[in-house]
């Protein structure tokens, strides 16, 4: 009988010391996710930002159109679209005028709030170019 008691003690505080190395790693352990999905998220509007970015310089290299800046903003705007919203004031075309053999950059440079607001970082995507093709 006492065998039992003393067993039934021993167990009791152990479900004590698991309960409490579970609150001790739980904040870790959440802190661990909430970081690998804000990271996960920032690289994913990273490449977005690359392919509106490559989009943009090829309608700005290659475009025949008289205004091939506002044509190489709006592609990279409908390429970033839904996962990105860009404004036109976020993507700068250099140079504007784009002679045969020149090189054209196009950089877009958007805010990125991190998970919850607990910060921004700026992320950029880049393109370039040769006039012409």
């Amino acid at each position: 009988m006492r065998a039992l008691r003393t067993r039934a003690l021993r167990e009791a505080r152990d479900r004590g010391a698991v309960a409490v190395e579970f609150a001790i790693v739980l904040p870790v352990l959440v802190a661990l996710t909430l970081g690998i999905l804000a990271f996960g998220y920032a690289l994913h509007i990273q490449s977005v930002l690359d392919a509106s970015a490559r989009e943009a310089v090829r309608i700005a290299a290659i475009s025949t159109l008289p205004d091939r800046a506002a044509a190489a903003r709006e592609a990279a705007i409908a390429t970033a679209t839904p996962s990105v919203t860009l404004q036109p004031s976020n993507i700068a075309i250099s140079p504007i005028t784009c002679l045969i053999g020149d090189r054209v950059t196009v950089t877009i440079t958007v805010d990125h709030q991190l998970l919850g607001g607990l910060g921004a970082i700026e992320l950029t995507g880049r393109g370039t170019m040769r006039c012409g093709g």
